[in-house]
């Protein structure tokens, strides 16, 4: 298991805590020099808070954690690519690399949609994707397979 896959699969953990209580099952994990600093999952639903993703609570843990706003040498791992609020988020945050597993057609702004990183901010992360792209995959299609299916039969 390489180091990337090391961190994704606490963020996949993440991920599946999230799915338990009813939550898109996105994880998010911050490594500040080798060491897990913060790790939080999505909790719009539970808060009732369009901003409860898991990278803005695991930035935001990451912050409090190193007294600074300014994660320079952090990387955030997760498992699904980054919308454009968690993409700006993590621009300004100043996290050093961006490390997520699959990709997001509808949202997603490490060039799926679009590609934030490459615009001329002050600050660019190197982002790297894929990384255990298929798990990461597989619990969104089962989560939102489940959602269907209870949509479907709550119709009838």
């Amino acid at each position: 298991m390489t180091r990337n896959e090391k961190y994704m699969t606490l963020a996949l953990q993440q991920a599946q805590l999230a799915m338990e209580l009813g939550e898109v099952p996105v994880g998010a994990v911050v490594v500040h020099r080798n060491r897990v600093i913060a790790q939080a999952y999505n909790t719009r639903e539970a808060h009732n808070n369009a901003l409860a993703h898991a990278e803005i609570t695991a930035i935001h843990e990451a912050c409090i954690a190193l007294g600074s706003w300014r994660l320079q040498d952090c990387e955030l791992f997760v498992t699904l690519e980054p919308c454009p609020m968690c993409a700006g988020a993590s621009i300004n945050a100043r996290i050093s690399r961006i490390i997520y597993g699959a990709s997001d057609p509808k949202a997603g702004c490490a060039g799926s949609v679009t590609d934030l990183f490459r615009l001329p901010f002050n600050h660019k992360p190197e982002v790297i994707g894929g990384v255990l792209e298929q798990s990461c995959a597989k619990i969104l299609h089962y989560f939102f397979k489940d959602i269907r299916k209870l949509y479907l039969f709550s119709q009838s």
